[in-house]
């Protein structure tokens, strides 16, 4: 369990780290993406974003498994 801890640990400040180079990757505004825009409300939903983060970190997962 204290290994898996400090290796979330590492991904945290790799990820807090690279936060600012993230938007000129293009995450964040992909096609797919939910954004509403209205007098007094927005809504952003990043549903393309969320799926390929989530392909991600299951592929990197699933090499750590092997």
């Amino acid at each position: 369990m204290r290994f898996w801890l400090i290796i979330a640990g590492c991904i945290l400040i790799a990820l807090g780290l690279l936060w600012p180079l993230l938007p000129g990757l293009g995450l964040g505004r992909l096609p797919g993406d939910i954004a509403i825009h209205r007098r007094g409300f927005e809504l952003y939903f990043p549903i393309t974003t969320c799926i390929i983060v989530s392909i991600v970190v299951s592929l990197i997962l699933w090499c750590l498994r092997k």
